[in-house]
């Protein structure tokens, strides 16, 4: 079983900076893709950044230089650092796992983004 808790979510104008934190417990590996999702007000859930055990991670091209992803496997926590935030940022964010094919979701964390 995998437990995923979302931290660092706010509110912040536009331009600005956040960055947002999951913790991990139970069975992560260092292995174990990781991501961040986020869903707006009436938009499906859409992958922002996805971090594996190895290679460069992937990110939605809507925050392509804008957002990076990281993980620290020592302390099981991924983080999503995000900068030159947009209202169209706003969004609930959601940190997920994937552990042998099975998903497991966070309770997620709201990112309002003022003009």
């Amino acid at each position: 079983q995998v437990q995923l808790v979302e931290s660092g979510g706010g509110l912040v104008q536009a331009g600005g900076s956040l960055r947002l934190s999951c913790a991990a417990s139970g069975n992560i590996f260092s292995t174990t893709p990781m991501a961040w999702y986020r869903q707006a007000p009436g938009k499906e859930r859409e992958l922002v950044a996805l971090i594996r055990g190895a290679g460069s991670p992937n990110y939605g091209d809507s925050v392509k230089g804008r957002f990076t992803i990281s993980r620290d496997n020592t302390k099981n926590t991924v983080a999503l650092q995000m900068n030159s935030l947009k209202p169209e940022d706003t969004a609930v964010y959601y940190c997920y796992a994937n552990r042998l094919g099975v998903g497991y979701w966070g309770q997620g964390t709201q990112v309002t983004v003022s003009s």
